[in-house]
């Protein structure tokens, strides 16, 4: 396949339509992406960690995406944007690997009966689709996927290299699903009779927005009656288990190796750190930020930062330390109000 990239861009097109403002030189010709402190000439980099400051007048670099407020330290042509960051990854998209693909389906891919397939879409080798599918215009499915029956799959939506999208699924427009990632599979419904767990038929399915990004290897469970939902703009990491029954809102985004037991609801605009852990049937609401390696066990109402646990690494020697006064604590505050007691006695027979 021949790679689709131009070799090298004029900065005034890198930048057009963004809300930047440019010091230095229009057509300087930027051909590739670099770390400040690795930068080379014909490269352009970013300035978005204070951290990184320090390399800013020693770039070798030809332009900086960076703030108004370190431009002045510039010695190269200057982006100034108000969210470098963005900046960035808009710029960025050029210099992403495309490569020109044929349209239409692998010769060793398999098709179920009655499927709906737009002729633009890309089917990859060793794809199993099953029956009753559809899947719109632009869409790519990746080499050995599965597909089951009666999926739906929205225009512009990208499944890399085996993905797994169970019965009944339904994807909106636009969306990013990595390598390894399951859709569907049935969600964790055992009922215990005398002694032997018995499985709970999963009835649901999951239904997934327009624009969402699903990391490699993350697992999202069918609802066991009601469909498990994913809205518009959603992002999750890599390695992230979604529970049966869960609702993620537009726009919340999830780090990696998060786990979220079943019919727990997630507002929209959150952000979730990594390694957190969320308890079933409980609600968050919007705007709310969780610290990494937060575990959540009730119901979070109002906008804010949460956080939970021991924070920051400390030595095994001091862990210990502080777990044992922990667990002396039910022990300290008895002996608290011990004296408390006792210096209000003594206290008011001073007073009389």
């Amino acid at each position: 396949m021949k790679s689709a990239n131009k070799l090298a861009y004029k900065l005034a097109d890198l930048i057009s339509g963004l809300d930047v403002i440019l010091k230095g030189d229009p057509d300087c010709l930027i051909t590739g992406i670099s770390p400040i402190q690795q930068s080379q000439p014909g490269h352009i980099t970013f300035l978005t960690n204070s951290l990184y400051r320090k390399h800013l007048a020693g770039t070798r670099a030809s332009a900086v995406i960076l703030a108004e407020g370190d431009a002045a330290l510039c010695p190269v042509n200057a982006v100034i944007s108000r969210n470098p960051y963005f900046t960035y990854a808009k710029i960025a998209s050029f210099f992403t690997d495309r490569y020109d693909t044929a349209t239409g389906m692998h010769p060793a891919a398999v098709m179920g009966e009655d499927c709906s397939i737009d002729a633009s879409a890309v089917i990859g080798a060793h794809v199993t689709l099953g029956r009753h599918v559809k899947i719109g215009a632009n869409v790519v499915i990746g080499p050995g996927s599965t597909i089951g029956d009666h999926v739906e799959i929205g225009e512009g939506t990208q499944l890399d290299a085996r993905v797994a999208v169970y019965h009944k699924v339904r994807i909106g427009r636009r969306c990013c699903i990595a390598s390894g990632a399951v859709i569907g599979s049935d969600g964790f419904g055992f009922a215990n009779q005398k002694g032997v767990w018995h499985k709970v038929p999963q009835l649901g399915s999951v239904e997934i927005g327009d624009d969402v990004d699903i990391g490699a290897n993350t697992t999202i469970d069918r609802g066991a009656v009601e469909n498990t939902v994913i809205e518009d703009g959603a992002k999750l990491d890599n390695l992230i288990q979604v529970g049966h029954n869960v609702r993620i809102g537009a726009n919340t985004i999830i780090a990696g190796c998060v786990a979220i037991a079943g019919s727990t609801v997630i507002g929209k605009n959150c952000m979730i750190g990594g390694a957190s852990t969320f308890a079933g049937h409980i609600t968050i609401g919007d705007n709310v930020m969780i610290t990494g390696m937060t575990a959540v066990t009730k119901s979070i109402r109002e906008p804010g930062i949460y956080s939970s646990g021991i924070v920051g690494a400390v030595t095994n020697k001091e862990f210990r330390k502080n777990n044992a006064r922990f667990h002396r604590m039910e022990n300290l505050m008895e002996r608290v109000k011990s004296l408390e007691i006792a210096l209000k006695e003594l206290t008011e027979r001073k007073e009389s």
